[in-house]
C-alpha cells in the first residue's frame, strides 16, 4: 500500500511530502508538537533492525502512524516486515570538531563522521538528535545516515589554526565510527591518519571489529601514547545482542578486538554500556570477567538512558520482544529514575539513584577491582602535537589558484 503525507517544519517553515510503501495513515498530534502521542504506535518491526517503531519527528506538528488496512500487514505472518535499504546523504558540514562543556563526559571535544547509525541499537542516546535532520530517531536513524565526506580536510584545517591547543579527541561519542558503511568510505580512517600525522591523542569507543582494520595507526599512536580504544560490551548472550543491537559485531567479536588491541600495544578498555535493568544489568559481572580475561585493563558503565523518543521505542521493542518481562523492566528503569522513565540531570543521568542503582555502581566496583579493571589511567600525550609542514604538492596546488 502506497500513502502520501505532508508535514511541516515549525522550524524552518518548509514542507515535504513523504512516500510510504507501509501501510500508514496521516494524524494529526493533539497540543505542543513534542507532546507524546496517546496511543501505542503499532510495531513495524523489520529484518535486521533494531527500532519497531518509526515515532514521528518532535518538532513537526503532523506524522505518519502505521495502521492495518485490513490485509493482515501488522499482524499475522505479516508482523516482521522486509528488510529496509540503507540511504546515505552528503553532510555538507562546515566544522569537524563539535565542543561541549558537559560535566559528565571526560572530553570537551568530539568528532562523528557519520549521523545515524546502522548498527540500531535501540536504547542509543543519540537517537533523538537525528529529528534535527528531519528525520525519526526510530528507523530513519539506522536507515536514512548522512556522512561527511570531507571531514578529515577539515579537521586538518582545525588542527592548523594559530592558537589551537591539543586535548583528548573523542571518536565515536555520539555514534559508531566503525558502523558497516565504515567498511566502504573508511572516513574513520582518514580521520586517524590525520591525527597520527599531527601527534594528536585520540580516544575511540565502538562495538564492532571493524576497529582492526586501523591497528596499524592505533599501535604506532599508542607508542607515543596517543590512543587509547574502549570496545562497548553489552551482553554475552548471542540471541540477546541481535535483537539488541542487530547489526553490531557479535560479543565473541568483540571479546576478540579487545585481544588483539591489547597484544598490539593500544591501551583497552570495556565499557558495558548501557546497562539495563532486569535484561542484561545480571551479566555485569561476566562481562567484566570476560573483558578482563580478553586483555582490557579499564571499565566503565553507564545506566540506561531513556531521553525524549527513546523511551517509547524502548517500551514498544520491549513488548514486542520481551512481552513477559516487560512490566518488570519497566518498574526497575523508574526505580533508578526517582519513578520517571528518565533523568537528565547532569551527575545523574549516568548512574542513576534509589537503591538499585546504588547496588549496580557496587556490583561495578566490587567485580571492576577483583579483576584489575579499575587502574589508574594515565592521561593522554597532549604535549607532542605540532603542526606538520604541508607538503611541497599541496602548497604548488594551493598557489596555482591564484
Amino acid at each position: 500500500m502506497l500513502a502520501r503525507t505532508s508535514t511541516g517544519n515549525p522550524r524552518t517553515g518548509k514542507t515535504k511530502t513523504i512516500l510510504d510503501r507501509d501501510a500508514i495513515a496521516t494524524i494529526e498530534l493533539a497540543g505542543a508538537p513534542d507532546e507524546e502521542p496517546k496511543a501505542a504506535m503499532p510495531s513495524m518491526q523489520h529484518h535486521g533492525r533494531g527500532s519497531v517503531v518509526n515515532p514521528p519527528v518532535r518538532f513537526e506538528q503532523r506524522a505518519a502512524s502505521p495502521f492495518d488496512d485490513g490485509w493482515e500487514t501488522l499482524t499475522a505472518d505479516f508482523a516482521v516486515l522486509p528488510k529496509l535499504p540503507t540511504s546515505l546523504t552528503k553532510d555538507n558540514a562546515k566544522s569537524a570538531i563539535s565542543w561541549n562543556t558537559s560535566p559528565d563526559v571526560g572530553f570537551d571535544r568530539s568528532i562523528n563522521p557519520y549521523r545515524g547509525c546502522e548498527h540500531g541499537c535501540v536504547y542509543c542516546f543519540a537517537r533523538p538528535t537525528h529529528a534535527y535532520l528531519g528525520y525519526s530517531p526510530g528507523l530513519d536513524f539506522e536507515t536514512k545516515l548522512t556522512y561527511k565526506p570531507d571531514v578529515a580536510d577539515l579537521l586538518e584545517k582545525e588542527l592548523r589554526k594559530p592558537g589551537y591547543q591539543a586535548r583528548t579527541l573523542a571518536l565515536g561519542s555520539n555514534t559508531d565510527p566503525y558502523q558497516p558503511v565504515e567498511r566502504t568510505l573508511q572516513l574513520t580512517r582518514s580521520i586517524l591518519e590525520v591525527m597520527d600525522r599531527f601527534n594528536h591523542p585520540v580516544r575511540i569507543v565502538t562495538k564492532s571489529a571493524g576497529v582492526l582494520r586501523d591497528l596499524d595507526i592505533l599501535a604506532s599512536m599508542a607508542k607515543r601514547n596517543l590512543a587509547r580504544v574502549y570496545i562497548s560490551l553489552t551482553t554475552l548472550d548471542t540471541k540477546l545482542a541481535r535483537v539488541m543491537e542487530p547489526r553490531a559485531a557479535t560479543p565473541a567479536r568483540r571479546l576478540h578486538a579487545i585481544g588483539e588491541l591489547t597484544r598490539a600495544g593500544v591501551p583497552t578498555g570495556v565499557l558495558t554500556a548501557p546497562m539495563i535493568p532486569g535484561l542484561n544489568d545480571m551479566e555485569m559481572e561476566k562481562l567484566l570477567e570476560a573483558a578482563s580475561r580478553a586483555g582490557a585493563r579499564h571499565a566503565g558503565y553507564v545506566l540506561l538512558r531513556l531521553p525524549h523518543e527513546i523511551r517509547e521505542m524502548f517500551e514498544a521493542w520491549l513488548h514486542t520482544h520481551f512481552p513477559d518481562r516487560a512490566k518488570h523492566v519497566l518498574s526497575l528503569v523508574r526505580d533508578t529514575r526517582g519513578g520517571a522513565m528518565n533523568d537528565s540531570r547532569f551527575h545523574h543521568r549516568f548512574s542513576g539513584q534509589g537503591v538499585y542503582a546504588d547496588l549496580l555502581m557496587r556490583r561495578f566496583t566490587r567485580a571492576a577491582r577483583q579483576w584489575g579493571l579499575d587502574e589508574s589511567r594515565e592521561g593522554l600525550n597532549c604535549t607532542s602535537f605540532a603542526v606538520p609542514d604541508v607538503p611541497a604538492g599541496a602548497q604548488q596546488a594551493q598557489l596555482s589558484l591564484f
